[in-house]
C-alpha cells in the first residue's frame, strides 16, 4: 500500500532545471530517493542505476528529460523512469512528490523504495496474439534488449528466443573481467521472469537455416519455427590461431574465452592456489582483462601482443602504455610487437600445452594458454542463403533500422551486424561494433520499429567499459581512425593516482572519449556527441570544461 513519507532534513525545494539532490526517507531504514528538476517538473525516483548501482546524483540530466548513469551510460526517461538506453534492464521507480509547510514528502510503497527499481514490466497481462510471432536467433545482449523493449512497449505477439548456449541470457561482460564461474551470479533474469512475459526461451539449440520466403527458422536439432518478424542476433564465435599446438585440437589447456563454459574450464585448469604459468595471446580487451584477473589470483601471467602497446588499435599508444604499466604493477608481463609461432607439448604430459614459441625464438613456459584473438560473426546458417550476401568478414549489412535490405520483416543486430554509423566522423559509414552495449541498444531499437514501423530509428552512441586497475569508460567510435589524443589529468602510474580523460580527435572533431576514474566525463561526452555539441580539439586544449556545458534537448544523430 502506498504511504506518504517525509524526506529527512529537506524543508524546501529550490532546484533548477538540470539539478538533482539525493534525500533520505524518514521511517525507512536505508531508504533514499533522488529528486530531479527537469523540463520545469519536479520528480522523485530511485537513486541508483539499476545496472550496477551507480549513484544517479552524479549522472547527467539532459534537456529532453533523460538522466544518464555516470558509469556505463544507461539512460532513463525522467518522467516515467523507463529505460531509454542500455545497459540497464529494470526501470527506475517513480514517486509522487509534494511540498508542505513542514517539509517535503513522497508517496510510495516501502518495498519499492527499498528495492530501488520497478519490476515486472514485461509481464504479458493479455493473451498472446497468435497471429504475430517474433523469433530471435541468439540469446545474448541484443536478444535481451529486444525482449525487454517489445514487452514494455506493448507487443502482445508470441516471442521465441533460440540460443545455442545451454543457459538463459547472461551478463557476458563479467566473464573476462572477473572470471566468474557461477551461472546464478551472472544470469540476467530468472526462468520465471520469461514465463511471466510469455517468452519461450529455447536453450542449447543452434539454428541451421532460415527460409525467408516461407518465414521459417530451422535448427540442427530438427526443430522449426514460423515467424512474422525475425531478429538475427546470433553473436560471435571465438577464433583459435591456425597454428600447431594452438588450434584447439592438438593440445589440451588451450582455451578460448567467450562463454561461461570457457571460464569454468580455465579456472579448473588454473586451480585455486595460484602459481600457474599462464600465457595470454592477444593484447586487446579480452586478453588484458583475463590476464589481469588471473594475475590478481597470484598466477604468473604473460600477455603476447602484435602491437607496440596493448589495446593500441582502439586506445592508441599513449593510453595503451598507461594500461600496460598498470597491469605490470599487478605482476603481468608483456611480450609486445611479437608474433606467435606455435605451441609445444608439456614434457610431463604430451597431451597438454607446455610452452608457446614466438617467431623470434623466445619460448614461454605455459601451464595453460588463453587465446583472445578475436571473433567471427556467427552466420554459418546464412552462408548459402540466396536472399543474403554476407560481407567479407561474414557479417550482415543492414540499414539505419537494422533491417536486411530486400528481405521483409528481418533484422540483424549485435556482433553479426554491419550498420551505418552516424556518430562523430561517422557520416553513415558501415561499421561492425563488438560491444555488449551496442547489441542491447540495437535490440531495443528494433523492438521499437516492430511496435511502431513508421517511427524514426533510435540513435545511440556506442559505449563500453573495462576494469584494468581502475574503472575505464569509453564512448564513441573511430571508423575513420584518429590522428591525435588530448589527455587531461593524472597519468603517472608509479604514484598509483592515475585519473584522466582522453579525447580522441580527427582533425578538430572529437570522435571518441575514454576516461579512467573520472566519472561522469564519458557519460557527459556521449550525451554531447548525440547532440553535436562536443567541444573541438582546440577548445579542449584551451581549457574548456565539458562538465560545465549544458546538455540541450535537440538530438542531431
Amino acid at each position: 500500500m502506498a504511504t506518504q513519507y517525509k524526506l529527512k532534513d529537506i524543508t524546501k525545494l529550490s532546484l533548477k532545471n538540470g539539478q538533482k539532490q539525493e534525500a533520505e526517507v524518514e521511517g525507512i531504514e536505508g531508504g533514499k530517493v533522488l529528486l530531479v528538476k527537469a523540463q520545469d517538473g519536479l520528480h522523485a525516483m530511485s537513486p541508483n542505476c539499476t545496472h550496477y548501482g551507480a549513484p544517479l546524483v552524479k549522472g547527467i540530466v539532459t534537456g529532453d528529460g533523460r538522466i544518464t548513469c555516470p558509469w556505463h551510460g544507461a539512460c532513463f526517461k525522467i518522467a516515467t523512469g523507463d529505460v531509454e538506453d542500455a545497459p540497464a534492464l529494470d526501470p527506475l521507480a517513480k514517486f509522487k512528490v509534494e511540498e508542505k509547510e513542514d517539509g517535503v514528502y513522497i508517496t510510495g510503497e516501502e518495498s519499492v523504495i527499498k528495492a530501488g527499481r520497478r519490476k515486472g514490466t514485461i509481464k504479458c497481462s493479455v493473451k498472446a496474439n497468435e497471429a504475430e510471432h517474433t523469433v530471435i536467433v541468439g540469446a545474448g545482449g541484443g536478444a535481451q534488449g529486444a525482449i525487454e523493449e517489445l514487452r514494455i512497449g506493448g507487443y502482445t505477439g508470441k516471442i521465441t528466443v533460440i540460443g545455442r548456449e545451454p543457459y538463459l541470457p547472461i551478463d557476458r561482460t563479467k566473464l573476462s573481467k572477473a572470471l566468474i564461474t557461477d551461472l546464478k551470479t551472472i544470469q540476467w533474469r530468472s526462468e520465471e521472469f520469461y514465463k511471466e512475459g510469455n517468452v519461450d526461451m529455447i536453450t542449447g539449440e543452434t539454428v541451421s537455416a532460415v527460409d525467408f520466403d516461407a518465414k521459417k527458422v530451422s535448427t540442427e536439432g530438427g526443430k522449426s519455427f514460423n515467424y512474422t518478424k525475425l531478429i538475427l542476433a546470433s553473436g560471435g564465435l571465438p577464433k583459435f590461431l591456425p597454428m600447431e599446438g594452438l588450434n584447439g585440437k592438438d593440445l589440451g589447456n588451450v582455451f578460448q574465452l567467450r562463454g561461461l563454459g570457457h571460464v569454468q574450464e580455465i579456472m579448473k585448469a588454473a586451480g585455486e592456489d595460484g602459481g600457474k604459468k599462464v600465457v595470454v595471446i592477444g593484447s586487446s580487451f579480452i586478453g588484458m582483462e583475463a590476464g589481469n584477473a588471473l594475475a590478481g589470483k597470484k598466477h604468473d601471467v604473460t600477455i603476447i601482443g602484435m602491437e607496440e602497446e596493448p589495446m593500441e588499435r582502439v586506445m592508441g599508444k599513449k593510453v595503451g602504455a598507461i594500461f600496460r604499466k598498470i597491469l605490470e604493477k599487478n605482476g603481468v608481463k608483456f611480450k609486445l610487437s611479437a608474433g606467435v609461432e606455435k605451441g609445444l607439448p608439456s614434457k610431463s604430459d604430451s597431451s597438454k600445452i607446455g610452452a608457446v614459441t614466438l617467431k623470434d625464438g623466445t619460448e614461454l613456459p605455459a601451464d595453460l594458454v588463453i587465446e583472445g584473438v578475436g571473433i567471427r560473426p556467427s552466420t554459418d546458417y546464412l552462408k548459402d542463403n540466396p536472399k543474403v550476401t554476407l560481407e567479407k568478414d561474414g557479417s550482415v549489412k543492414v540499414d539505419e533500422k537494422f533491417q536486411l535490405p530486400g528481405v521483409k520483416d528481418v533484422y540483424a543486430i549485435g556482433d553479426i551486424a554491419t550498420y551505418p554509423y552516424h556518430g562523430p566522423s561517422g557520416a553513415g559509414k558501415p561499421v561492425r561494433i563488438e560491444h555488449w552495449d551496442v547489441a542491447q541498444n540495437a535490440g531495443r531499437s528494433v523492438a521499437r520499429t516492430i511496435i511502431s514501423p513508421s517511427a524514426p530509428p533510435k540513435s545511440f552512441i556506442p559505449v563500453f567499459w573495462s576494469a584494468l586497475g581502475g574503472q575505464l569508460r569509453y564512448c564513441g567510435h573511430t571508423p575513420q581512425g584518429f590522428d591525435d589524443v588530448v589527455i587531461q589529468g593524472e597519468t603517472d602510474v608509479s604514484e598509483g593516482k592515475q585519473s584522466f580523460v582522453a579525447y580522441y580527435t580527427k582533425g578538430e572533431e572529437v570522435v571518441a572519449v575514454a576516461s579512467l576514474m573520472k566519472d561522469p566525463y564519458m557519460a557527459q561526452s556521449a550525451e554531447l556527441m548525440r547532440r553535436g555539441k562536443m567541444p573541438t580539439k582546440g577548445e579542449l586544449e584551451k581549457g574548456v570544461e565539458i562538465l560545465e556545458i549544458s546538455v540541450p534537448s535537440e538530438v542531431k544523430i
